[in-house]
């Protein structure tokens, strides 16, 4: 009954194996045709089988016919390396005709140069894996070979254009239409090594932009324009210099596969040209003069017109928007904008903006006139013309203020205009009222106006201190220390700043015709010629101060003796380092002359031999900073210390010296002064000391060995002991710095040559031991010669490493293992006679016992005496 239901499951499960095999269906597919590609170009057409049974990996065979009704020529195959016919063998071996697995139920076959001969009918064949067979296990696919006929002609480019021109890309792409193929252009820019698209039209008359491109074609900044006969024309308008480089024309042929895929088949490249844009500054020139005289200078008295014309000219001016603006002592006053709209500056200081006196107007093609009526005192000055140029990079149909782009601005030499007027006249006196004798001494220079006449009400005096250096009068010497203003406003000059601030150097007003310069410390560096410039200063139109004249005094020398200071510095050795391992100190001590308070920076540089290299080893600064150099190693740096042991007197001190420490040492000391507390330091002198040598050479301990017996003479069994003791002379030497490998070794004859090793302690005190039997105590075979080695280890207070020693060996000690005749008896002997002792009283105790069981129980009877006779008878 069990057996029937096993075969009834059997049975129903191959039923449903077969049912589900029956199912599935194999389907081979290829990629959708007819295939159209053109002559020389790659090719690759995918085959993929699904519903298949059997491996997951399948293999395909390619073949193809020349026509409907033609023989299959086998092509390649997946799993047959001879699969390919004669006639393309070739082919395949050199890689020209591929198959590429891209699945495991997936391939594509590669032709890297098509052929006309290649059109046809093309198999794609899987062999079946299946149980059963069903479905397909062939696709076969169209290949149409059609020729090159791609042609892209560029129209050459100009090699320059004028910032904001328009650039016209021209290009004819043609080919001859032998199939429905279709055709599309592509401009792209190229600067440098990187290349990138400008605009694409086609294959289906779409137009599709770069992303840099894309809001200017979107704006007409570029523009496509249709032509005929391939003729394909591309206007990107208003350049500007980012549009420098070289543009290409890209012509393609494109094919519509089934499933509605644009799929490419050929592409012709060509270079149209490099361009370069001219960016407007470099043509851009604007330039000032007086209508009248067409000069720099203009000439006028109170209440006259003063007409000014600024002339603009540029290569490209056509295409430029023009913003004018014209100054008046770099002092914004009118402006005409873009759009020719005049503003006036009322929030300027300008006297002829208030009065609204000042109008400005466009003339003609880059001219522009500014007209400023009943001038006054106050409208002498420099006037100049600033014009700003724009582009409108978006094209002509954005436009609009928002679209201009400012590519280039210049301002014009300016226009010195002149309204005469009497002004004041005096004469100026420089005294020098306190001059140093010695460095660090104050100075003062007081310089007063005389004979003051024409100075209108109001008006004020202003003054400017210069210096000259005593070497020449060059003009490059002359240093401008500060000035003070008709307000009273003090300027420093540029390298008197920080004096000024700190007050080491003041610019005052004493009396309103006397100023005073006064140097708290004058320094070497302050001697030369000064000289003041007074000059006066009138109300203007806006309340502001302006200078009218000006007049510069006679030079006054400041010089004294200079007394050279100078610095001396000894070494001394304090402690000597004579071994390794020692402490190394020293001190340098400084003598100075005509130097007053003082700091010092310590170099402590050493070298190796007179001719070597100088390294520094410490640096101590003025502030008394401790730095390491480049010459310290990291892990010795607790053993340097760089002290400041009095004022004038520094102390090194090197612990733990080594043989790599040898050498020469000495100080670099550099004295430093400072003006007054807070100030930075500056460098006085500078001197070296005598150098200080450590020289000593490396001898490391000594060490003895000597080997000792309790006992030469022992007997077996019995237990004696070899000690084997090393010394070590060095004092210096810490137990912690020593070590020892010993080794022991046994040679039976007595100054035998052949000896066997017993043991052995490594430096690490790791105890290793030959192997004998396991009985306790000497033995006959351990009668001989003993003697130990050993090698000494210690840490050399010179390098800091572990050093090894010589081996030493020790004398030999002869052990005699004696054998006793009585101790060897006394045992046999003792067992023995208590054998016997136990036998002989067991045989005794046997005896009676025998004798009591056998013989108890039997009667005595005596003996007839009439039986004698039967007893002698018998």
């Amino acid at each position: 009954m069990e057996g029937t239901k096993m075969d009834n499951v059997f049975l129903t499960f191959a039923f449903g194996i077969f049912i589900l095999g029956s199912c599935s269906a194999r389907v081979v597919t290829v990629s959708p045709g007819p295939l159209i590609r053109v002559e020389d170009q790659p090719v690759s057409i995918r085959c993929e089988v699904n519903e298949y049974s059997g491996p997951r990996e399948q293999d395909f065979e390619w073949m193809m016919t020349r026509d409907s009704s033609g023989v299959r020529i086998k092509i390649i195959s997946t799993f047959d390396t001879s699969y390919s016919h004669p006639s393309l063998s070739k082919r395949v071996a050199s890689g020209d005709i591929s198959v590429v697995r891209l699945e495991d139920n997936e391939v594509e076959l590669k032709i890297g140069e098509v052929k006309s001969q290649d059109a046809g009918l093309y198999w794609c064949q899987t062999p079946s894996t299946d149980s059963v067979i069903s479905g397909n296990y062939e696709a076969q696919v169209q290949l149409i070979v059609i020729p090159n006929t791609l042609s892209v002609s560029p129209k050459i480019l100009p090699q320059e254009v004028p910032e904001g021109s328009d650039i016209t890309l021209s290009c004819n792409v043609t080919r001859v239409l032998t199939h429905p193929t279709y055709l599309s252009v592509t401009w792209a820019f190229k600067s440098g090594t990187t290349s990138e698209e400008v605009l694409t039209f086609g294959p289906q008359g779409d137009v599709r932009t770069g992303a840099k491109y894309a809001s200017r074609y979107s704006e007409g900044g570029i523009r496509l324009v249709p032509g005929r006969n391939g003729l394909f024309t591309l206007v990107i308008s208003r350049v500007t210099t980012s549009d420098s480089g070289t543009y290409e024309c890209i012509g393609k042929e494109w094919t519509h596969e089934n499933k509605g895929t644009w799929i490419k088949i050929v592409e012709n490249k060509k270079e149209m040209g490099a361009v370069t844009v001219i960016p407007t500054v470099d043509s851009l020139t604007v330039k000032a003069t007086s209508s009248l005289s067409s000069s720099s200078k203009a000439l006028l008295s109170p209440g006259d017109t003063l007409a000014l014309l600024c002339s603009v000219t540029a290569n490209n001016l056509q295409t430029l928007a023009l913003e004018v603006t014209w100054l008046a002592n770099d002092r914004n006053i009118i402006t005409i904008d873009q759009s020719g709209v005049v503003n006036s500056n009322f929030s300027s200081s300008s006297e002829v903006v208030e009065q609204g006196k000042v109008s400005l107007e466009k003339t003609g093609a880059g001219d522009f006139r500014l007209s400023v009526r009943d001038v006054g005192d106050g409208n002498g000055g420099e006037y100049s013309c600033h014009v700003r140029a724009f582009i409108d990079t978006r094209g002509k149909s954005a436009g609009g203020s928002d679209s201009l782009n400012m590519v280039a601005q210049k301002k014009s030499s300016p226009v010195v205009v002149q309204v005469s007027r009497i002004m004041p006249n005096y004469t100026l006196t420089l005294e020098p009222t306190l001059i140093p004798k010695t460095t660090a001494e104050p100075t003062e220079l007081a310089c007063r106006v005389k004979n003051i006449t024409h100075l209108p009400p109001g008006d004020r005096l202003g003054v400017m201190w210069e210096r000259t250096a005593i070497q020449g009068s060059d003009p490059k010497t002359l240093q401008h220390i500060g000035s003070l203003d008709g307000n009273g406003n003090l300027q420093p000059g540029l390298m008197y700043s920080e004096l000024l601030k700190s007050g080491m150097l003041s610019l005052t007003r004493i009396q309103p015709d006397t100023f005073m310069l006064r140097i708290l410390q004058t320094q070497e560096v302050d001697m030369g010629h000064y000289s003041c410039t007074v000059s006066v200063w009138s109300f203007g139109s806006q309340e502001d101060m302006l200078k009218t004249t000006e007049q510069k005094s006679s030079p006054v020398l400041v010089r004294w003796d200079i007394k050279r200071s100078s610095l001396n510095v000894i070494a001394k050795r304090v402690r000597e380092a004579s071994v390794g391992g020692a402490t190394f100190e020293m001190t340098c001590s400084v003598t100075t002359e005509n130097l007053g308070e003082a700091g010092y920076s310590v170099l402590i540089q050493t070298q190796e031999s007179l001719e070597s290299s100088v390294k520094t080893i410490m640096t101590l600064s003025p502030d008394n900073v401790v730095q390491h150099g480049g010459a310290t190693s990291p892990n010795r740096r607790d053993s340097l210390v760089l002290t400041k042991s009095s004022p004038s007197e520094f102390r090194f001190r090197l612990e733990g010296v080594q043989l790599s420490d040898r050498g020469f040492y000495w100080c670099d000391i550099t004295a430093w002064t400072k003006q007054q507390q807070g100030q930075a330091w500056t460098k006085a002198t500078s001197a070296e000391s005598n150098k200080v040598r450590i020289d000593f050479q490396e001898t490391g301990p000594s060490f003895s060995i000597a080997i000792h017996s309790d006992d030469t003479n022992v007997y077996p069994s019995t237990t004696t002991k070899i000690k084997c003791s090393l010394d070590v002379s060095s004092s210096s030497s810490k137990t912690g710095d020593l070590a020892y490998e010993v080794l022991w070794f046994f040679t039976r004859l007595r100054g035998g040559q052949t000896t066997a090793q017993l043991a052995s302690v490594d430096r690490f005190g790791i105890v290793k031991t030959e192997m004998r039997n396991s009985s306790i105590g000497t033995q006959d075979g351990d009668s001989g010669e003993y003697f130990c080695t050993a090698t000494p280890w210690y840490l050399s207070a010179s390098t800091g490493a572990w050093t090894q020693a010589e081996v030493l060996t020790s004398s030999r000690v002869f052990l005699t293992v004696q054998f006793a005749v009585w101790n060897s008896l006394k045992l046999p002997l003792l067992y023995g006679a208590a054998a016997s002792l136990g036998v002989g009283l067991f045989s005794l105790i046997l005896g009676l016992v025998c004798a009591q069981c056998c013989c108890r129980n039997i009667a005595h009877t005596p003996r007839s005496r009439n039986k004698l006779m039967d007893l002698e008878m018998d």
